[in-house]
């Protein structure tokens, strides 16, 4: 006699209590990455204004990783993958955390969360650590004042409407596939702002951030480029 696979056993109830788990650990991911952020801008630095590359990278970045956050609480409904879920679940507490740091550095700084301005207007301000000139960015052109870095162009990396309602849509290997796809591009756009900012700032709270952006998210490319060639 076959097992029914009522709401103790069944999977979608299984997938359910794990999203549910996802977001409490996002949650308190977001509370944990404020307060870091609150103690960071402790450390004596010049406070940046309201045009510069350290306010726009904050505000722009924030916006970047919750895409990423909530494109690996969809996977989580539409996989049983493990090595997937687990991906999907440091993504979206990793860069949570990041997103309330870079949310009380405004805070402490006395600037608005949202700018007036353009989104990725920061991006065309001139280098001063090394030289990006010609430096193509996972196809994206970071030369000073590139049209690929225009003031309200979007963000590089970011998913379409279209690809988020794809992904909603799938489940199994194929939704895997589609989220390691666009997360990689994702990933690659994030670099790309994390390097941008470090060739524009000096200020060691942004800087040491965005090191660790760029450190965590190439190793992240490196172990979702196995994943999607193991589903391909």
């Amino acid at each position: 006699m076959g097992v029914e696979l009522t709401s103790e056993h069944s999977p979608q109830r299984g997938r359910t209590r794990l999203v549910v788990g996802g977001v409490l650990l996002v949650l308190v991911a977001l509370v944990v990455g404020t307060l870091v952020g609150r103690a960071t801008t402790l450390i004596a630095a010049p406070t940046p204004d309201d045009s510069s590359a350290e306010a726009g990278f904050a505000r722009d970045m924030q916006t970047h990783h919750g895409q990423a956050v909530e494109m690996s609480l969809i996977i989580l409904e539409r996989t049983d993958d493990p090595e997937i879920r687990l991906l999907a679940l440091d993504i979206a507490t990793g860069q949570t955390q990041q997103q309330g740091q870079m949310f009380a550095w405004l805070s402490v700084w006395g600037l608005p969360q949202t700018s007036s301005g353009p989104s990725m207007q920061w991006m065309s301000l001139p280098v001063i650590n090394g030289d990006e000139q010609g430096v193509d960015h996972s196809g994206m052109d970071m030369t000073e004042g590139s049209e690929s870095a225009a003031p309200g162009e979007s963000m590089p990396g970011m998913a379409t409407p279209d690809d988020l309602r794809q992904l909603s849509s799938l489940s199994g290997v194929e939704a895997e596939r589609l989220y390691l796809e666009l997360m990689m591009a994702h990933h690659q756009g994030g670099v790309a702002m994390a390097e941008s900012v470090l060739a524009r700032s000096d200020n060691p709270q942004v800087t040491t951030l965005a090191q660790n952006m760029v450190r965590q998210q190439s190793k992240e490319l490196d172990y979702m480029s196995e994943l999607l060639a193991a589903r391909s």
